[in-house]
């Protein structure tokens, strides 16, 4: 089957998608978007998280088909051409990015919420994030960096 989305802004199509084909895999393999990362498969780890008509998702678990004219943005198209989105600049700065395998969808959680409360709790930042999983750090420079993003004015 056919599919046609948009994806960052950019009017998209991938063929040959069979029917049990997860949106993650077209991002990735079809349309050459590595950003969001293929971890669990289970929609547990938030690594693939990626926005669905504006709504956070685990890309993982949306079956390609659903996502036919809609619109899709993911990691990458946060960034302003090769300017970063200020959550993603401030996890550089945070240090907060160690493998990087989690990082995508931690930034994309993390920018949800900033549009959503631009000056979070501690609690709010902490529940926000609760989806993703990190097996590298204890999350503090996460935080720091959400909180750093939030003082830069990330949710603006």
């Amino acid at each position: 089957m056919r599919v046609n989305l948009t994806v960052n802004g950019e009017q998209r199509q991938a063929d040959d998608v069979w029917e049990g084909e997860s949106l993650l895999y077209v991002l990735r393999e079809r349309l050459g978007l590595p950003g969001s990362k293929n971890a669990c498969e289970q929609g547990e780890c938030g690594s693939c998280t990626v926005y669905l008509d504006a709504v956070p998702v685990c890309a993982c678990l949306v079956a390609a088909g659903q996502a036919e004219g809609r619109e899709v943005r993911t990691v990458e198209g946060l960034a302003d051409g090769d300017r970063l989105d200020p959550v993603q600049q401030s996890f550089v700065d945070a240090g907060a990015v160690q493998c990087g395998f989690c990082t995508p969808g931690l930034v994309v959680a993390a920018h949800d919420l900033l549009a959503r409360v631009p000056e979070p709790a501690d609690e709010e930042i902490r529940e926000a994030l609760a989806g993703n999983l990190c097996r590298c750090t204890g999350y503090e420079k996460i935080l720091d960096a959400v909180k750093l993003a939030a003082t830069r004015g990330a949710g603006a």
